[in-house]
C-alpha cells in the first residue's frame, strides 16, 4: 500500500457562521426543536440528505449558500438565540443536581457510564435497538439534570446494518462505513496534542484505541476505536461492527469496552466512585477497577476488589440465562492468563468469579455471573422483570428464599424531549407552562394537561397523523424504487394510508418473542378490520432482525409479503431500515402503539412510552412496564391479565382472539365515536389520562434521579469510605467475610418460645405474640448477624408466603447460647405464622448481596 498523507478539511464558514460548528458538535441539537430548525433553515433538502447529521452538512453545503446566510438578519438572529439557549443550558447553576446533592461534586462523586451501544441521534449509528437509545436517554437526561456523569463505549466503523427487502420481502443487510470526521465527535488527545490511545494486552500482542468523545450536553462520552496504523489487519476489525463476528470476536470487544475503557477514564484523569455496566458487556471493568486500586493503594485483589465492588452496579436488560455472554475456560485462559498474574489470583479463582459454582469447572464463564459478583448493587429495568431475575440468579444464592435473592429493579423510562413532535411541544408549552421539559418528572405538571382543550388537542393529534402518513408513503416510494419494483406499484404508492383513518404502529426488534406476526394471525378478520369503509383502521410497522436470527426475518417476510396483498397494499405498510429517525416519525404520529411480546419475555420496553407526550396509547400485552403502567387508571387496553402459557400456540391463539376483540369492540368504536363537532371527546380523555399519569413516570429523568438517590450517591460514599486509609476498612470487612464463611456452619437457632396475649389459638388482628428465640452462634458473635422472624399467611403447605421480616434484639449469653427477644404482629387475619433465620450483618456490608449465608430454624 502506498503512503497516504492525511488531512482533516474542515468547513470554510464565514466568520459570523463559526457558532454553527459550536452548536453542530453538541448533541443537545439533538433534543432541540428550535436547533434542529436551524440547521433545516439553511438547507432543508441537505439536512435529509445528510441523514441529519449537521457536521456532515456544514461540510458539504454550499459556499454560497454560506455567504448568503451570513447576510441574512433573521438566520443570523436565530443562529444567535439557539447559541444564547445553549450557553444558559450548559453554564446553569440551578439543576436538579445542584439543588439536591451540591456537596456531592465538593466530595468528587464521580459516576462512569458503560454501555457497548448508544442510541442518541440517527447520524450516529452506533446502536442496535432499545438497549442502545436507552443508554443514549441516560445519558441526555444525565445532563439536563447535571450529573457528575461520563459515558464510555465502542465506536464501530460499520456499526450496526442497514437493512433493505428484496423483492420476496427477506431483510438484506449492508454495512456503510461511518466517516468519523463528519460526525458530531472529535478525537481526544494527550499532552503533546497527539491522538490519545490506551492499549490491551491481547495473545501474543498490545490492541491499540483511539479514544473520541461525543459532547451530549453537559455529558462527555468516550468512545473507543480499535481501527488505527498501530494494531494488525485483524485487531483493527475488532469495532468494525455492532455485535458482529463470532464469540471471540465478542470477547475482545468486550475487553476493549472493560479494560480499555476504564483505561481511557484513568488517561483522561477521570476517577469514577460509581461505574454503572449497562449489561454485562462490560464487566471486565470490574477486574481493571481493582487492579488499579490494587496499584494504586499498594493491596491485594480481594480488598481491592471488596472496595471497587462498593461502587459498582450492574443493570441487566435480559429476561432468558441464554442471553447472557458466556466464554469457555479455553478461550479465557489464551486472552486473560497473564493479565490474572497482574491480580495475583490463581485462574480458578478468576474462573470462579463468573460461574454460578465457583467450584464447578465444567460451568462456562458467564459475564452477568462476573458483573453480579463483582457489584454490590443489581437492578432489573422493571418490577415484573426484578422478579424475573431474581428467579434466574436463584442458583447463585441457594440458601435464600427466591424474593430475598439481592436483585432490586429500577424500571426504565424515555427522554421526553427527544422524541415529541414540535407541535406537542409548543401544546404543552402553552398550556403546562415551560417548566414541563425541565421537570418532566413532576405529576403537578403533567396535572395541567386537562386544562388543554379538545380541539387544540385533536388539531395536534390529526396533523401528525397526516405527517407519518407523508412519509410513508415517500419512504414506500423510495423502497420500491430501490428494489426496481414496476412503474404502476411505485405509483400506487402515493394512495396508500389515509391521514383520518386510526393508525397503529408497530415497531422494534423483530425477534420471534416479540410475534410481530400476532395481529395476521387470522387474515380475514384482520382485513374487515383494515377495509371497514365507516371505521378503516391502517397499521405502520417497521423493525430489524438480527442477521443471523432467520425466525425474526421470517416475520418480516410474512409482514411485507400480506402487505402486498391487493386488500391490503393501501392498509398496511413496512418501512425499511428502521432507526431513531423512523421511530420519531411513528410515535408522533401513529394513534395507537401494538406491543405483543410473549409475557414475560420483554424486560422492560421503551418504545411505547415514547407516545405517550405524543398523545398516542399503548395496546399491550402486560408485560414490562406496560405491567405497572395499565395500572394507573384508564390509560390504554391491556391484552388479557399478565396470563402465563405453559403452550406457547395455545398462548398465541388466545391473546390474538383477545386482540382482535379489544379493537373491534373498544379501541375502534371509540376512535370513531364523534361529537356533532366531530371530535372523539371520549378518545382524548383516555389520550390525557395516559399523559396525566404515564408522563411523569416513564421518563429518564425520574429513572436517573432514582438511579442517583438509590445507587449513585450512597454506594460512591461506601467506595470512598473503603478506599481511603490504604483500604484499611476494606480490609477488615474481608477478613469479616472470610471468618463468617468459615465458622457459619456452627450458627443454629436452638429453640423458639412464643406468648400471645388472650386466646393464644385464635389471636385478634392488631394483637401480637411475643418470641424469643435461643441462637447458637459458636466463635461467631451477636454483632456478626442478624435474627429474624419471617412472618406472614401460609399457603397449603403451612409455609410462610410473602414474609415479612421483623428483627429481634439480643438479650443476653445463657449457657451458651444467646437469647433474643422481639414480637411479631398480626396485621391481617387468616392462618398465619412466623420462621426463624439468621443471617451476616455488618454496617459495612451490603447484604446478602456480599455474603448470601442463611439459616433457618
Amino acid at each position: 500500500m502506498p503512503t497516504v498523507h492525511a488531512f482533516h478539511v474542515v468547513p470554510a464558514l464565514p466568520p459570523s457562521l463559526q457558532t454553527l460548528r459550536e452548536i453542530a458538535v453538541n448533541l443537545r441539537w439533538a433534543w432541540s426543536h428550535d436547533a434542529i430548525e436551524l440547521f433545516r433553515r439553511l438547507d432543508r433538502d441537505l439536512w435529509e440528505q445528510s441523514g441529519h447529521n449537521p457536521v456532515r452538512m456544514l461540510g458539504t453545503i454550499a459556499q454560497e449558500r454560506l455567504r448568503d446566510a451570513a447576510l441574512d438578519d433573521s438566520f443570523l438572529a436565530h443562529m444567535d438565540r439557539v447559541s444564547r439557549a445553549n450557553e444558559s443550558y450548559l453554564s446553569a447553576t440551578n439543576t436538579w443536581f445542584r439543588r439536591n446533592h451540591a456537596d456531592k461534586l465538593a466530595q468528587g462523586v464521580r459516576i462512569a457510564y458503560f454501555s457497548m451501544e448508544f442510541g442518541l441521534t440517527e447520524c450516529l449509528p452506533i446502536y442496535s435497538g432499545g438497549l442502545g437509545v436507552l443508554a443514549g436517554d441516560h445519558l441526555k437526561s444525565s445532563s439536563d439534570l447535571d450529573l457528575p456523569l461520563v459515558g464510555v463505549g465502542l465506536l464501530y466503523q460499520q456499526g450496526y446494518f442497514r437493512q433493505r427487502l428484496n423483492t420476496e420481502g427477506w431483510q438484506q443487510e449492508r454495512y456503510p462505513d461511518n466517516d468519523f470526521y463528519n460526525m458530531p465527535i472529535q478525537p481526544e488527545r494527550d499532552a503533546n496534542g497527539e491522538p490519545l490511545r490506551v492499549s490491551v494486552d491481547f495473545p501474543g500482542r498490545a490492541v491499540y484505541a483511539q479514544v473520541w468523545r461525543v459532547q451530549v450536553g453537559r455529558i462527555p462520552l468516550y468512545l473507543l476505536d480499535t481501527n488505527i496504523s498501530q494494531n494488525n489487519a485483524e485487531d483493527q476489525n475488532i469495532t468494525d461492527q455492532l455485535y458482529g463476528g463470532d464469540n471471540e470476536m465478542r470477547l475482545r470487544q468486550e475487553m476493549i469496552l472493560g479494560v480499555g475503557g476504564l483505561r481511557a477514564l484513568e488517561a483522561l484523569g477521570v476517577q469514577p466512585t460509581m461505574c454503572h455496566m449497562n449489561e454485562g458487556h462490560a464487566a471486565f471493568l470490574s477486574l481493571e477497577r481493582a487492579r488499579l486500586l490494587m496499584q494504586a493503594k499498594s493491596t491485594d485483589f480481594w480488598a481491592a476488589r471488596e472496595a471497587c465492588a462498593a461502587g459498582n452496579l450492574f443493570t441487566t436488560h435480559t429476561p432468558v440465562p441464554a442471553g447472557f455472554d458466556m466464554f469457555s475456560a479455553e478461550l479465557l485462559g489464551r486472552y486473560f492468563g497473564g493479565y490474572v498474574g497482574q491480580l495475583g489470583i490463581s485462574f480458578d479463582d478468576f474462573m470462579g468469579l463468573g460461574r454460578a459454582n465457583p467450584r464447578d469447572s465444567s460451568e462456562q464463564f458467564n459475564m452477568a455471573l462476573l458483573a453480579t459478583r463483582n457489584s454490590h448493587h443489581v437492578n432489573g429495568v422493571s418490577r415484573l422483570h426484578g422478579q424475573v431475575t431474581r428467579h434466574m440468579m436463584r442458583a447463585m444464592y441457594p440458601t435464600l428464599p427466591e424474593e430475598d435473592v439481592p436483585v432490586a429493579h429500577v424500571t426504565n423510562g424515555i427522554h421526553t424531549r427527544s422524541f415529541i413532535s414540535e407541535e406537542m411541544a409548543d401544546l404543552l408549552d402553552r398550556y403546562l407552562g415551560g417548566r414541563w421539559s425541565q421537570d418532566v418528572s413532576d405529576p403537578q405538571v403533567w396535572a395541567r394537561v386537562d386544562d388543554i382543550p379538545d380541539e387544540e388537542l385533536w388539531r395536534v393529534r390529526q396533523r401528525r397523523r397526516e405527517r407519518v402518513v407523508v412519509f410513508a408513503r415517500q419512504r414506500l416510494k423510495s423502497q420500491y424504487e430501490q428494489r426496481g419494483m414496476s412503474e404502476y406499484e411505485i405509483r400506487q404508492t402515493g394512495a396508500v394510508l389515509n391521514p383520518d383513518a386510526l393508525t397503529i404502529g408497530f415497531a422494534r426488534r423483530f425477534a420471534t418473542y416479540k410475534r410481530a406476526t400476532l395481529l395476521l394471525s387470522d387474515p380475514d378478520r384482520l382485513l374487515r378490520l383494515l377495509n371497514d369503509p365507516q371505521r378503516p383502521v391502517q397499521i405502520l410497522m417497521a423493525g430489524k432482525a438480527h442477521p443471523k436470527d432467520d425466525g425474526g426475518k421470517a416475520l418480516i417476510q410474512a409482514v411485507s409479503q400480506f402487505a402486498r396483498r391487493p386488500e391490503a397494499r393501501n392498509r398496511i405498510v413496512f418501512l425499511e431500515d428502521y432507526d431513531m429517525g423512523v421511530a420519531r416519525h411513528l410515535v408522533q404520529g401513529v394513534d395507537i402503539w401494538l406491543n405483543t411480546p410473549r409475557r414475560p419475555m420483554e424486560a422492560s420496553g421503551t418504545s411505547g412510552m415514547k407516545i405517550l407526550a405524543n398523545g398516542g396509547m399503548n395496546l399491550s400485552i402486560p408485560d414490562g412496564w406496560w405491567a405497572e403502567g395499565e395500572k394507573l387508571g384508564q390509560v390504554g387496553w391491556s391484552i388479557g391479565k399478565g396470563e402465563e402459557y405453559a403452550d406457547s400456540d395455545y398462548q398465541d391463539k388466545m391473546e390474538a382472539g383477545m386482540l382482535y376483540d379489544l379493537l373491534e369492540k373498544e379501541v375502534v368504536p371509540l376512535f370513531y365515536d364523534r361529537s356533532t363537532d366531530s371530535i372523539p371527546r371520549a378518545w382524548l380523555a383516555r389520550i390525557k389520562n395516559s399523559m396525566r399519569l404515564l408522563c411523569p413516570v416513564f421518563n429518564t429523568h425520574r429513572m436517573v434521579s432514582e438511579y442517583a438517590e438509590t445507587y449513585y450517591l450512597p454506594a460512591s460514599q461506601r467506595y470512598l469510605m473503603l478506599a481511603q486509609d490504604g483500604l484499611t476498612r476494606a480490609k477488615t470487612l474481608v477478613e469479616w467475610k472470610n471468618k463468617v464463611q468459615s465458622q457459619w456452619p456452627q450458627a443454629r437457632v436452638e429453640r423458639v418460645e412464643t406468648k400471645v396475649a388472650g386466646d393464644a389459638e385464635s389471636p385478634r388482628v392488631g394483637t401480637s405474640a411475643a418470641v424469643t428465640a435461643y441462637v447458637r452462634l459458636g466463635d461467631l458473635t451477636p454483632t456478626d448477624v442478624t435474627v429474624q422472624a419471617v412472618h406472614g399467611l401460609l399457603d397449603t403447605q403451612h409455609q410462610v408466603t410473602h414474609g415479612q421480616p421483623v428483627a429481634l434484639t439480643w438479650k443476653a449469653t445463657e449457657a451458651g447460647l444467646h437469647r433474643y427477644e422481639g414480637s411479631v404482629p398480626f396485621d391481617t387475619s387468616g392462618l398465619q405464622g412466623f420462621s426463624m433465620r439468621v443471617l451476616p450483618a455488618n454496617p459495612d456490608a451490603v447484604l446478602p448481596q456480599e455474603l448470601p449465608l442463611l439459616t433457618w430454624e
